[in-house]
């Protein structure tokens, strides 16, 4: 019973699809549509063309090179459209028998006048008013460059900036020269921190040793 039903419905399924491929052979030929979309003044290709078949949603978009290529029916009708460019348009022959067809479409330039649109960084013109009127405005390169060269700031920068890497380094290696230019002797004190050394400068300005003396 089974092997009955399978053979039945296979006789209808393909008497279905013999009669409605006989009627689309009959009325249009499937074909695969080629081509290229050239500009009318340089001949060269136009990217990104949209190939749609009129009436259908069916179509296609050229590449980088302006080449396309897509499944159509003899009689479609193609509309070619690129911002731009005219709108081009093409009726594929409904006499063709052959598996593909080519094809060089031409779109000629077009100029585009759009509406002018105004666009307000702010909703009314009273915000902008008041945004307008409290606005800072940055400084310029001068006033930058004399705020900078300030004494009292170049002061503050110069007591409070450390020293960079090669200043530590070279502080260091002063010590270190120091100690091996003293080695085995004694250092050098530092006058202003010697006591005796205060003791004779004050003994001295006592006794008047540093007033002038008279010219003979």
């Amino acid at each position: 019973m089974k092997l009955i039903c399978v053979a039945i419905f296979a006789c209808c399924l393909s008497s279905f699809g013999s009669n409605s491929f006989a009627q689309t052979d009959t009325a249009k030929n499937i074909l695969q549509f080629s081509g290229v979309v050239l500009t009318g003044d340089s001949l060269l290709g136009v990217p990104f063309t949209h190939v749609i078949i009129k009436n259908v949603n069916r179509g296609t978009t050229t590449d980088f090179n302006g080449y396309f290529s897509f499944v159509a029916l003899s009689g479609d009708t193609v509309e070619f459209s690129c911002i731009g460019f005219k709108k081009g348009r093409y009726i594929i022959p409904d006499t063709l028998k052959s598996k593909s067809y080519s094809l060089i479409q031409i779109l000629s330039n077009d100029t585009m006048l759009l509406d002018e649109s105004i666009i307000y960084p702010w909703p009314t013109k009273e915000q902008f008013k008041w945004a307008f009127i409290h606005m800072e405005i940055p400084d310029d390169q001068y006033t930058i460059a004399m705020k900078n060269l300030n004494q009292d700031k170049m002061r503050m920068k110069f007591e409070y900036m450390a020293m960079d890497g090669s200043m530590n380094y070279s502080n260091f290696m002063t010590g270190v020269n120091n100690k091996l230019y003293y080695a085995g002797g004694q250092t050098p004190i530092n006058k202003l921190l010697d006591p005796f050394a205060w003791a004779k400068f004050i003994q001295a300005w006592r006794a008047g040793d540093f007033k002038k003396k008279k010219k003979n």
